[in-house]
C-alpha cells in the first residue's frame, strides 16, 4: 500500500511540474493536435505593437505608434494609422486617390473591430475620404454593424462628414486609358496593393483592428471584397489574437480567412503557422475549383495576445510593416508557392 501511495505521489509531482512548465508537447483531444505548438512569449516585452499590410504600412504605423507610445488604446491607434493611408493620394488603392470602378466612380470599403467584439463596417461608400471613421461611427452610434452605398453616405453626412471628390487626375487618366480596351485582368502584387489592414496591441493588453480599401481597380460597380466583412478581411478576439487579409477578396470571403487564422491561433498555432494553414486552405479550395493559383495572391498578417506576430501569403511579393520597441520595420512574408 505504501508503495502505491509513493507511486501516486511521484506521478502527481511529475504531472504538476509538467503543467507548470507549460507542457512542452501539445495536448491532443482538447483543440490541440500534434502539429499545434504551444505558443511561448513574454507579454511584458512585446507590447505595445502595431502591424500592417504592405510597405505603405510603414507610414500608417507611424501614426498608430503616436497613440500607442503615449499609452493610448488600440482602437484609436488603428483608426489613426489607417487614416494616414486613406488621405494619401499617392496610394492609389486606398481612400482619396483610389482607382475607380468601371463606371468611373471611386467606392470605398472599411471595417473596424475592438477588444470587446464591437464592430462597424461600410461598403460601396462614395465621396467620403475616411471610410474607417464612418465605420467606427456605425459601430458606436447605430444599432447596426454595416451600412452600404447611399445609406452609408447619408449616415456619414448626418455625422458631420464632408463630401469630397476622391477621383484625382492621375486616376482619371488611368481610367480613360483603361476604357480603350476595358479589359479586367487583375495582376498579382500590383492591383492587389488594394488594402491596408492594421492590428494593434496596446499597453493594457487589448487588441483592435481596422481594414480599409478602394478595392480592385476597374471592378464592377457595386463589387465588394473581403475588406469590410468582419471574419473575412478582419477579425479580433481579445483572448486569443487578431488577423487581417489582403489580396483577392473573393478568395478570402470564400473561407472566412481572418476568422480562420484566429481560430487556428486558439488551437495553439503561432501567428505565422496559423496564417500558413489559412493560405494552404485557400490553395486547396482553388484547386477544387480548378482555379489557376498563379493568378491568385492572398496574404494574411496575425498578432496574438502575447504580442507575437506573423504572416504568410500564397506567392512571393507580399510585405508587411511592424512597429514595436525595435522600431518600425518592413518584413517580407513567407509564401507557399
Amino acid at each position: 500500500m505504501r508503495q502505491i501511495k509513493n507511486n501516486r505521489k511521484a506521478f502527481i509531482q511529475k504531472t504538476g511540474l509538467a503543467l507548470m512548465a507549460g507542457i512542452s508537447k501539445p495536448l491532443v483531444g482538447f483543440g490541440f493536435t500534434e502539429k499545434s505548438p504551444v505558443i511561448k512569449g513574454s507579454n511584458n516585452e512585446l507590447k505595445p505593437i502595431v502591424i500592417s499590410t504592405w510597405d505603405f504600412g510603414l507610414k500608417a504605423n507611424e501614426g498608430a505608434w503616436q497613440v500607442l507610445k503615449n499609452g493610448g488604446n488600440a482602437i484609436d491607434a488603428v483608426e489613426t494609422g489607417v487614416k494616414v493611408t486613406e488621405a494619401d493620394p499617392n496610394e492609389r488603392s486606398v481612400g482619396y486617390g483610389g482607382r475607380p470602378d468601371r463606371d468611373g466612380k471611386v467606392t470605398l470599403d472599411a471595417c473596424i473591430m475592438d477588444h470587446q467584439f464591437n464592430i462597424g463596417s461600410v461598403a460601396a461608400l462614395e465621396s467620403i475620404k475616411h471610410p474607417v471613421s464612418v465605420a467606427r461611427a456605425v459601430m458606436e452610434k447605430t444599432p447596426h454593424v454595416m451600412l452600404v452605398g447611399d445609406g452609408a453616405l447619408q449616415f456619414a453626412i448626418s455625422q458631420g462628414f464632408t463630401k469630397e471628390n476622391l477621383l484625382i487626375e492621375a486616376s482619371q487618366k488611368e481610367y480613360e486609358q483603361w476604357l480603350i480596351k476595358s479589359e479586367y485582368k487583375p495582376k498579382v502584387n500590383i492591383e492587389n496593393h488594394d488594402t491596408i489592414g492594421m492590428l494593434a496591441l496596446d499597453v493594457n493588453g487589448n487588441l483592435s483592428g481596422a481594414c480599409t480599401t478602394s478595392g480592385m481597380a476597374f471592378k464592377m460597380h457595386g463589387r465588394v471584397g473581403d475588406s469590410p466583412i468582419i471574419g473575412a478581411g478582419l477579425y479580433v478576439d481579445n483572448e486569443i489574437g487578431a488577423a487581417t487579409a489582403t489580396g483577392h477578396g473573393e478568395e478570402v470571403i470564400r473561407m472566412t480567412g481572418s476568422h480562420l487564422v484566429v481560430e487556428l491561433m486558439r488551437m495553439g498555432y503561432s501567428p505565422e503557422k496559423a496564417c500558413k494553414k489559412a493560405v494552404e486552405r485557400i490553395i486547396g479550395i482553388c484547386k477544387q475549383r480548378n482555379k489557376n493559383i498563379r493568378d491568385i495572391q492572398v496574404g494574411f498578417i496575425a498578432l496574438n495576445k502575447k504580442g507575437e506576430f506573423g504572416s504568410y501569403c500564397v506567392q512571393s511579393g507580399f510585405q508587411y510593416a511592424v512597429y514595436n520597441q525595435n522600431g518600425n520595420n518592413l518584413h517580407k512574408s513567407d509564401h507557399v508557392i
